[in-house]
Formats: structure tokens, sequence, C-alpha cells
């Protein structure tokens, strides 16, 4: 099926904008019965993505969930996006990175125990071992 440029008529502001081949192709994947009432412009308005800049549950107009709670490691009070659970620990923003800043990654944990199957640091292993250490992290 071969598809033409068209121009429709916007049914808010009443000008005229083109309906593209791939956009009408896009549509016909889509299984669209409808063709597009409203311009870019006035359906950005609409919908209020126009009002809006970022990115996220923010910017859709969901507001985030801050609880305000003692840390678990230091017990300053904080404030965290997500309501806390009973029986897990909650750390303010300073303990959580702390707590996460030892662990650098699978792939350095990986070379560390690729050396120790190894025997010596300077030793090339094959890559198969390479792969089976990687995989057990």
């Amino acid at each position: 099926m071969e598809f033409l440029d068209r121009l429709l008529t916007c049914a808010d502001c009443g000008g005229e904008f083109i309906f593209t081949a791939g956009e009408q192709l896009f549509f016909f994947d889509k299984q669209f019965k409808n063709d597009p009432k409203r311009c870019k412009p006035c359906k950005s308005k609409r919908s209020g993505v126009g009002l809006k800049t970022g990115t996220g549950p923010a910017a859709a107009g969901l507001s985030r969930t801050e609880t305000r709670t003692e840390c678990s490691e230091c017990g300053i009070e904080t404030t965290v996006p997500f309501k806390p659970t009973q029986g897990r620990p909650v750390l303010c923003r300073q303990c959580f990175q702390s707590k996460r800043a030892p662990t650098t990654g699978a792939l350095v944990t990986a070379a560390a125990t690729a050396e120790m199957v190894a025997g010596s640091p300077g030793e090339r292993i094959p890559a198969s071992i390479e792969l089976l250490a990687a995989s057990r992290v």
C-alpha cells in the first residue's frame, strides 16, 4: 500500500497540518482506524506536555512521595522518596553513599576473581575463565 502526504484540518484551531506518509504508515502498522484530528501543537496543549519540562513522574504531574524518617545508621532525621517498610533499614543520603562506595561493580570483582584463579596478577587467563567468573558474581 502506498501512502502520500495529506492535508488535514485541526479540530481545535482550524489550521491545516500535514499527515505525512510516514505517520500514515505508523497508523497503519498500529491498526489505528481514524486519522489524527489535531495538529501537534494543539495535541501537546491538550495533553499538557508543552507545559512541563523534564521527564519522570514529576514532569507527568505526579508528585513524588517524600517520607520523613530516621536514618538506621546515624540516627539523623531525613526524608526518603518512598514509604519505608517495617524491618528494613532506611538510610540517609550520606550513609547510603558510604555503604554503596566499596562495591565498584561486577566487572572489577570478576577481574579480581579471575586473578585469584590464575595465580599471579600478571599471568593471562583464558576468556572462558573470565566469563565464568563474571557470571558467578
